[in-house]
């Protein structure tokens, strides 16, 4: 049976858009929460992190060099965004740390808990990947929206800027 809590936190995502009470409750089993303090690193550069993380409260920083008097926040996340949706699928190296900013709650499924259900609901791991290509399908819009219009700027001031 669901802990009311994460059932509660993970009916409200994206990530459960397409799943019915009782699919929800099944995936609700298998996802953690977790609650980070300010500064607190939720997974670090460098490293392979087969976590899919959605915010539910606060904000995640993405730093690169995190820790040194290098970092840079190069994006931050905020209430229902997801994070490490693509090491999630493939297991890549991070490229950068998730990093709270201020007190955080994420929600956390990891990979094999949702392979786990492959032969015994299917439907639910479908559902969950259509959430997560819906989610990267809005990033790669948004990035070539963004190089459109620097592309028209540089164009329009003549290479200077």
């Amino acid at each position: 049976m669901a802990d009311p809590a994460r059932f509660d936190a993970l009916s409200k995502t994206r990530l459960a858009a397409e799943l019915d009470d009782a699919q929800c409750r099944t995936l609700a089993d298998l996802v953690t929460l977790r609650d980070l303090a300010q500064g607190e690193v939720l997974s670090r550069e460098g490293t392979i992190d087969n976590h899919l993380y959605v915010v539910l409260s606060g904000t995640l920083g993405i730093v690169k060099g995190a820790g040194s008097d290098d970092a840079v926040t190069i994006n931050t996340l905020g209430t229902g965004d997801f994070a490490g949706e693509l090491g999630f699928m493939d297991g890549t190296e991070l490229f950068a740390s998730k990093v709270a900013l201020g007190e955080t709650r994420v929600l956390g499924l990891e990979r094999e808990q949702l392979e786990s259900l492959l032969h015994s609901h299917p439907e639910i791991v479908y559902r969950v990947m259509r959430a997560i290509i819906r989610v990267v399908h809005q990033i790669q819009r948004r990035l070539s929206m963004q190089q459109a219009e620097l592309s028209n700027y540089i164009y329009k001031q003549h290479g200077k800027y």
